[in-house]
């Protein structure tokens, strides 16, 4: 590791005892604390590292009171009880970010420690924190000049122009940035009665994605070719129902935690996945640390999720891949269908390949072209 990056890192972190998130017991040889590279006195090789996990406690962006510098710890106290069932993968906890004199000061610092670990090979995963920390998020792929895709889970859209709060409006700020590395944008689980008809179609002229709770519910696994093509996954815990996540005080609706579970597997599985935040989680609204319990889970289920996804095989291998080639009037495309995960690909006419589900392949079958190839086309 080079010492440049340990002398720019380290500034702006703050370690973490693994004994205190143990309640002064320690971890059994089989549990997730016991196996972790963790940045207690000294800081942690990432070279091998699979995950790497910061706290961000910044929590002024929001309207709620009170503030979730605790609530990276809430969580990890929870997370590092599960226990590994994947030996192979290598969990490294860098700590947390220090909170900055001021909210551009918080953002700054995240901005900054991401782009210095994009030189790893690893998923960053941020437990935050208020919502509009997704900035910096997207700030640091803007860094390097990378363009990127962005996947939102949240019962709201923060497009909210006359709100003070920022975590109600950062995505007006991501959408009209410039110069602008937003490539494409998706946003999973909005809940119809909190978004104003106009933004949807609004956001349909940008040729970006959204899809509504209810219709997610009924086929979730249809999130997984659009969360597998992302680079920055962004999830709001007010997604998920009340009585699953007691900490969201915004509705009482959502996905269960199960649903919640399988959209972070999608999460591990992408290859494309880098950058995961968990934000809008506040350990003085919890009760009996339900909702830490079940961002613990959540991010058990990303680490399933890589594991798996370590196993697929490089496309070019067509061995691992059936292939079905269609032609209609239409449309001329070939499908690809992972033996191993049983993903899909479907390409287009330019020839390069997009993620895609089994229902895609489906109707392409029955001569309906797929909404998904014709997007693409669209954005093309």
């Amino acid at each position: 590791m080079p010492s440049s990056f340990f002398n720019n890192i380290t500034d702006f972190l703050e370690p973490i005892n693994l004994m205190e998130l143990s309640n002064d017991e320690g971890f059994k040889p089989t549990q997730i604390g016991k196996n972790i590279m963790a940045f207690e006195r000294s800081f942690p090789e990432l070279n091998e590292a699979d995950i790497i996990i910061l706290g961000m406690g910044e929590a002024r962006g929001t309207a709620l009171p009170g503030g979730g510098s605790r609530s990276a710890n809430a969580v990890r106290t929870e997370f590092y009880q599960l226990f590994q069932w994947h030996n192979q993968l290598k969990i490294a906890d860098i700590g947390n970010v220090k909170i900055g004199k001021s909210l551009q000061d918080s953002y700054a610092a995240l901005k900054l420690v991401l782009s210095e670990l994009s030189i790893f090979n690893a998923k960053v995963l941020i437990l935050g924190g208020s919502h509009d920390l997704t900035v910096s998020q997207c700030d640091a792929y803007a860094v390097n000049e990378m363009n990127y895709v962005l996947t939102c889970v949240d019962a709201k859209m923060d497009l909210d122009a006359d709100s003070p709060a920022p975590a109600d409006k950062f995505l007006l700020d991501l959408f009209t940035k410039t110069p602008n590395h937003l490539q494409h944008y998706n946003h999973i689980g909005f809940q119809s009665y909190f978004v104003h008809p106009q933004m949807l179609e609004t956001i349909d002229k940008l040729r970006f994605d959204c899809f509504r709770v209810g219709k997610v519910k009924e086929r979730l696994e249809e999130m997984e070719p659009q969360i597998r093509d992302s680079n920055i996954f962004s999830f709001d815990i007010s997604c998920i129902q009340n009585s699953h996540a007691p900490a969201n005080v915004i509705t009482p609706n959502g996905f269960n935690g199960e649903e919640a579970c399988t959209l972070f597997q999608y999460a591990g599985l992408s290859n494309q996945v880098k950058s995961i935040g968990i934000y809008s989680y506040y350990e003085h609204l919890d009760k009996n640390a339900q909702t830490a319990k079940q961002i613990s889970h959540l991010i058990w289920y990303l680490m399933d999720g890589i594991y798996q996804g370590k196993q697929e095989a490089n496309m070019d291998n067509k061995t691992h891949y059936n292939e079905f080639h269609l032609s209609t009037d239409d449309m001329k495309t070939i499908f690809l269908q992972s033996k191993i995960t049983n993903r899909w690909w479907m390409q287009l006419p330019n020839e390069e390949f997009i993620s895609c589900s089994r229902l895609d392949y489906v109707l392409a079958t029955q001569n309906e072209i797929p909404e998904r190839w014709l997007r693409a086309i669209e954005r093309s």
